[in-house]
């Protein structure tokens, strides 16, 4: 059975999260619906993130085994005349038996896009943050600093978190704004549950003056989530990339 890799987009606005639940319309579950129909048999597909209610993507990334050959650009074609249109696989790769999509990943990337205008379009509605008044972005880079690094990200952990360790690597916070939009994007080796989401609404407590960024180091520190900020809600969040090691051989 060949290993197929897909890099799908979504908005996830009417669905309820990536994960398949009964009598609830999901991401897994319409492209496990859409192989179904293709191949007619039951296929599995694995994600590199389980995305919550709300949340888009990008970049997802996830995997599956196939019962015969089948041309990876016919594959491409026939799933997007199957998904709906909120739904795009953007890449069909096959790939090496021993690729998957969650643990063979050295990293993920989330974006979150947050409207700091004093009105916010209709269409961005579903698709950013709003938040009023003006952030000052120079001191939520400040704070975003003492967050780089190896650490117990506990006090950034919502309960419910499948991970055994809280302990995550932050590569990059890269924060910038252009017109009314500011952009967040978080690289690192791992997240724990809603640990991106968590920042955010930190950061944005720093961005308003209520916290300072002397304060993210002593938040991080004191593994508490009740140290922290608010966590931002779900429709500003997008899972931009996840990368994998050279030797997969993976696009």
């Amino acid at each position: 059975m060949g290993n197929i890799k897909l890099v799908l987009e979504y908005d996830g606005t009417n669905y309820h999260g990536w994960q398949i639940q009964p009598d609830v319309p999901t991401i897994q579950g319409q492209v496990q619906y859409a192989l179904k129909k293709i191949f007619k048999q039951e296929i599995i597909v694995i994600s590199a993130g389980r995305t919550d209610r709300g949340v888009h993507a990008k970049g997802q990334v996830a995997n599956f085994r196939i019962p015969r050959s089948f041309p990876p650009h016919k594959l491409l074609l026939a799933l997007n005349s199957v998904l709906p249109r909120d739904i795009r696989v953007r890449k069909v790769q096959e790939v090496s038996d021993c690729f998957h999509a969650r643990y063979s990943a050295s990293y993920k990337i989330y974006r979150y896009i947050i409207y700091n205008g004093a009105i916010v379009p209709p269409w961005f509605r579903n698709f950013s943050w709003w938040v009023i008044p003006s952030l000052d972005c120079d001191r939520m880079r400040d704070a975003s600093s003492y967050l780089i690094g190896r650490y117990d990200f506990s006090s950034f952990q919502n309960q419910g978190s499948p991970s055994s360790s809280p302990v995550r690597n932050v590569e990059k916070i890269k924060i910038s704004k252009k017109n009314s939009f500011i952009s967040i994007l978080i690289k690192a080796d791992g997240f724990l549950y809603r640990m991106a989401r968590n920042i955010t609404g930190t950061l944005v407590e720093v961005g308003r003056g209520k916290l300072s960024p002397l304060d993210i180091g002593d938040i991080l520190m004191a593994r508490d989530r009740r140290k922290a900020g608010p966590t931002a809600p779900p429709h500003g969040l997008y899972l931009w990339k996840v990368g994998y090691p050279k030797r997969f051989n993976v696009s």
